[in-house]
């Protein structure tokens, strides 16, 4: 089933950048990333270097989805989180509802210190994401969609 699409306002992404700058320092994370569920970043904080933050947003989204459905073939509804162990990084992966909040971490951190810092993060996250979603859909409700097109504006891209 397919989501509504929202609107993140500029407060609430600022809000959402100081969430994963604090959990980037609290569990010293080389970066922590806000994806979509379709492998779009919608924020980032930390030391990309010469990541291909593109590449590596999709490739969140769809291990996520695969692991979903390897939850699902053995009867689970899902798995809430997913981590990655490196020889000298890892990753951490937690579903937020329609978002992927994911930590890239090495040896100055653990999987355990991770987890804990990302499940109250992620309360963070959800409730802004929320946020967003509720006001979009006012906003969505009260607007009409084409109110502010003319039939003169219509004309106009086929003239």
């Amino acid at each position: 089933m397919a989501q509504s699409p929202f609107i993140i306002q500029e407060q609430q992404f600022q809000r959402m950048k100081t969430v994963l700058a604090r959990l980037c320092v609290e569990c010293a994370a080389r970066v922590v990333f806000l994806v979509d569920r379709d492998g779009q970043t919608i924020a980032f904080h930390g030391d990309i270097g010469d990541m291909d933050t593109t590449s590596f947003s999709s490739l969140a989204a769809g291990n996520v989805a695969a692991t979903s459905s390897m939850a699902n073939l053995i009867g689970e509804d899902a798995f809430p989180a997913v981590v990655h162990e490196g020889e000298r990084e890892s990753i951490f992966i937690s579903v937020i509802g329609r978002s992927l909040l994911v930590v890239v971490f090495d040896k100055r951190s653990t999987v355990g210190l991770v987890k804990i810092r990302a499940k109250r993060a992620s309360y963070e996250v959800a409730a802004i994401l929320d946020e967003a979603v509720r006001e979009s859909a006012f906003t969505m409700a009260n607007t009409p969609a084409f109110s502010e097109i003319t039939d003169e504006d219509i004309d106009s891209l086929f003239s």
